[in-house]
């Protein structure tokens, strides 16, 4: 059969990173990435790109060890590269800290993660509420730049992207041997996926160039972030909102419980609001599927669903989705060698 036609529907960082792995582990392939918002209007705009997993309940834990670890050792990699500035990629060191001991003493990413210690006494003094941290370090994806590096790089392999909405895979199917979906949110109407919800996140970007060290409460709704140009201050958790704009009392209490974290932050400046909504599922959906109509048959793979772990994860997924993609071609060509008998 000729080069097979791959559409990935999504250009947030798990459409973009699916193509690309797509794109280097099939060069026989043509690969075309659509969606109807590119950055900087995706949700992954909006993420902090910090590399702390979150749980899926749904997902055996050493998968999401797996995915989790594939995607540090990607970043990392970037992170020591001539690239890490354009790329928007950069470690950062800091602590996770709790005002009661939990339970999971060392988490499942402990030694993934650089340095995992607990920590001091000393170190706790800066936290006078808390009794319990973690210190490690980890990395963090600057959005956009991140978003824009791998667009650069998807055109470098000759990916091309097109601004279209997609209201159904199956107006894909004349045009496309296989259709990746990476809709993320958007896939609860594209494929009608009940199982998908968003919560809302609303987090403020300030300019605070004195912070240097990420803190994160252990309950994960505060959170003090630092990029390169801005620091990202968290943040909120309404599941079941699909509001996108901004709730002014929200961005007080955000500010106020970063405040009480790190009180420098009342100096900070420049405070942008911003709100996004995460893709959020008992478990990522990462499968193969065949829809069919009339005895016409559609491959799809669907890599959607991650929630506020996406940049954790990100390249791990894209992986599999990869090879998931792999899969559909071999079936392709073995169906087109069996016809041509």
């Amino acid at each position: 059969m000729a080069a097979p036609k791959v559409a990935v529907v999504g250009a947030g960082v798990i459409g973009l990173s699916t193509a690309l792995c797509i794109a280097e582990t099939c060069p026989s392939c043509s690969v075309m990435v659509l969606s109807d918002q590119f950055s900087p209007n995706t949700t992954s705009d909006v993420a902090a790109g910090m590399l702390i997993p979150h749980i899926y309940p749904g997902t055996p834990i050493h998968v999401q060890k797996q995915w989790f670890k594939e995607t540090f050792i990607y970043l990392f990699a970037i992170s020591n590269s001539a690239e890490a500035s354009e790329a928007g990629i950069h470690l950062v060191s800091g602590w996770q800290v709790f005002k009661n001991t939990p339970k999971e003493e060392l988490p499942f990413w402990s030694d993934v993660v650089l340095g995992f210690r607990p920590m001091s006494e000393a170190e706790l003094q800066k936290f006078p509420q808390h009794r319990f941290g973690q210190a490690f370090t980890t990395l963090k994806c600057d959005c956009p730049p991140y978003l824009l590096w791998l667009e650069k790089r998807l055109k470098a392999t000759g990916v091309q992207m097109y601004t279209r909405k997609v209201a159904d895979l199956w107006e894909l199917h004349s045009e496309y041997n296989i259709v990746v979906n990476c809709a993320g949110i958007g896939a609860h109407q594209l494929v009608g996926d009940e199982k998908l919800f968003p919560v809302r996140g609303q987090v403020l970007k300030v300019h605070a160039p004195w912070v240097k060290n990420f803190i994160r409460d252990g309950d994960g709704l505060t959170y003090i972030y630092p990029g390169i140009h801005r620091v990202t201050l968290g943040g909120t958790r309404e599941k079941g909102s699909w509001s996108l704009s901004p709730d002014p009392g929200a961005t007080k209490g955000i500010f106020d419980r970063c405040c009480s974290l790190e009180p420098s932050l009342r100096g900070a400046q420049d405070i942008k609001v911003k709100v996004g909504l995460r893709p959020s599922r008992q478990c990522v959906r990462l499968q193969r599927e065949v829809l069919s109509q009339g005895g016409v048959k559609l491959p799809v793979v669907h890599n959607y669903g991650h929630g506020a772990g996406g940049f954790s994860v990100h390249r791990g997924t894209a992986k599999e989705a990869a090879r998931l993609v792999g899969e559909c071609i071999a079936a392709l060509q073995g169906s087109s060698s069996r016809a041509k008998l």
